[in-house]
């Protein structure tokens, strides 16, 4: 009996069998690791602009040009150049990191080093791609709350705070419920947070694996 054996060099098993995808996903590994970006966070950057038309990750900004039932269209730059457009097929948006095939979930870059070595942060030490914040912050604005189609294909209501404490401000964006439970004067703790740049600004946001809370009413 002749046994059929697949010719695909290097293409994981098992969860991406079409080639159009296997190649999509060598191709986004490929640009997380020329620019130093850990492979995750690229891939998060384009769940996020999905559901917020835009978002930075490290150099790169990412926009979502078009939306169809099946797929999107992304187009990278990296200041005023072009660095690639591409639809993403909407089943890989929906995946959890599937670029962890193809590069490892963290790259040896010089600034690792730089998101640990300072234990207690305040807001004037943040930086762009540091993680594992914990800080104490006082909200100081609450704007106007909006509506904002996410990536789960339903509608959710978001706003941009920003806190302060000794050392600065920035922003911290709240969603849904967050919004109604913190008010204007309340001192927060926010933990296991990360700083990303949005439209030119910094924001300090508290993903999956963080938390907010009051820890003092106005």
């Amino acid at each position: 009996m002749r046994m059929k054996v697949s010719r695909g060099r290097g293409r994981p098993r098992g969860r991406y069998h079409a080639l159009a995808d296997f190649r999509l996903l060598e191709y986004l590994a490929f640009i997380s690791m020329k620019y130093g970006i850990d492979s995750n966070d690229f891939f998060n950057s384009f769940v996020e602009a999905w559901g917020r038309q835009e978002s930075t990750c490290e150099s790169l900004s990412i926009k979502c040009r078009k939306k169809t039932r099946d797929n999107a269209v992304f187009l990278i730059t990296k200041g005023f150049k072009v660095v690639a457009q591409f639809p993403i097929p909407k089943h890989i948006l929906e995946e959890t990191n599937p670029l962890k095939e193809f590069a490892p979930t963290r790259t040896s870059r010089r600034t690792i080093p730089e998101r640990i070595k300072i234990e207690h942060p305040r807001i004037g030490d943040l930086k762009f791609g540091m993680n594992r914040i914990n800080l104490k912050a006082r909200v100081v604005e609450i704007p106007k709350p909006k509506s904002v189609f996410t990536r789960f294909g339903n509608f959710a209501t978001v706003t941009n705070a920003k806190v302060t404490d000794e050392t600065g401000v920035i922003q911290l964006p709240l969603w849904n419920q967050q919004i109604d439970a913190v008010s204007v004067g309340d001192t927060i703790q926010v933990e296991n947070a990360r700083v990303v740049t949005f439209r030119g600004e910094r924001q300090l946001r508290v993903g999956r694996g963080g938390q907010l809370s009051v820890i003092e009413k106005k």
